[in-house]
């Protein structure tokens, strides 16, 4: 898969950008504060329906605007389908693919895998369970058809249960919710650690060549201890607890991956720029993944580049890069020293005040 070309109205400072991008290395290029990040963040939104920088529609708006507007073609295996997208100030969206009018964003994201890495991209590691459960998720709703629709479910029977915890005085008023929870809970936890299991020794490869000399374990927890007791015993024997707190703790929805080195948190012993080619690796070995076992490809959309990389990580970055044979979007501030490590199959972006020109 690959975006072939991207029409941006009034997103952010781009007030207008028509662009055809190459199918393997995009650079763009820019000074701080220029609209390269923002270029990104358009194509996120595009492929997600939501921003990495923001969880409010309205701050993406350019100023003074009433909408922003999204055109793209993405290819598919010899198809190209097109996708449009509009978010008003007021509230509305307007959705089409392929033609047709879309109702759910989420409907946006089987269309246009996208990896995401920015300067931030370590507080996957050193962060709350949830970003280690997205990322996760990322990869079992491509390779597992049932998943979107059992975890969609899961998250009803919560909240559902979460809000009637509030009310009941006994577990008996809850049994409705749980005895469908409990078995959604087992087959959404199976399918994590299917997924798990097959994408381990992608990632293992990896970080042997990213991060050489450590020896790093991981461990996928399902949200309860199994080896203890059930989920039906756990949301038993917590009623009064669940109860006093207003929400639901264990199950599903508490699901972590747990990496460590020598048993202890990876985030206490890897500086920053390690911590963030450990989540290259794990991004890098998803995009294997979605490529060798999902005969699917997923774009990189990669955030300042060279930050707290040297030249010698800059370069096993890059070959892993070419080798995942996915559609790269890179911004850098400057081009001099990235574009040899890309080989000449590669268009240069520049971007100056929201102005975007091809080289």
């Amino acid at each position: 898969m690959s975006l072939e070309k991207l029409l941006i109205r009034q997103f952010r400072n781009i007030n207008s950008a028509n662009l055809n991008f190459n199918p393997k290395i995009n650079l763009i290029v820019g000074a701080n504060g220029s609209g390269k990040t923002s270029l990104l963040e358009a194509i996120c939104f595009l492929g997600l329906g939501r921003s990495f920088r923001t969880h409010l529609s309205n701050r993406v708006i350019s100023y003074d605007r009433k909408e922003f507007t999204l055109y793209g073609e993405v290819h598919n295996q010899n198809i190209t389908v097109p996708i449009g997208l509009q978010k008003s100030k007021s509230g509305e969206t307007l959705l089409k693919i392929n033609g047709l009018h879309g109702k759910k964003l989420a409907n946006l994201t089987q269309y246009l895998p996208l990896q995401l890495i920015t300067p931030e991209s370590y507080t996957l590691l050193t962060g709350s369970p949830k970003n280690r459960r997205s990322f996760l998720d990322w990869g079992v709703f491509y390779h597992d058809q049932l998943f979107y629709h059992n975890w969609a479910r899961i998250k009803r029977l919560l909240k559902q249960r979460n809000a009637a915890l509030k009310q009941c005085r006994t577990y008996n008023e809850l049994q409705v919710w749980d005895n469908e929870l409990c078995l959604l809970s087992e087959a959404i936890s199976a399918q994590r650690q299917a997924y798990f299991d097959l994408l381990i020794p992608l990632i293992n490869a990896t970080i042997t060549d990213f991060l050489p000399g450590f020896s790093i374990s991981s461990q996928f927890f399902c949200g309860w201890d199994k080896n203890n007791k059930s989920l039906q015993d756990y949301l038993t024997d917590n009623f009064n607890r669940d109860k006093q707190l207003g929400y639901t703790t264990a199950g599903p929805q508490k699901a972590d991956i747990r990496f460590k080195i020598n048993g202890l948190p990876i985030g206490d012993l890897l500086s920053r720029g390690q911590l963030k080619l450990f989540v290259y690796a794990l991004r890098l070995a998803q995009g294997l993944f979605l490529n060798s076992f999902d005969n699917k490809q997923c774009v990189f959309l990669i955030d300042d580049f060279s930050s707290e990389l040297d030249k010698v990580k800059q370069k096993t970055l890059a070959k892993h890069i070419i080798n995942s044979n996915a559609q790269l979007f890179i911004t850098v501030i400057e081009k001099n020293n990235i574009e040899t490590l890309f080989g000449q199959e590669r268009t240069v972006f520049h971007v100056e005040h929201g102005k975007i020109t091809e080289e």
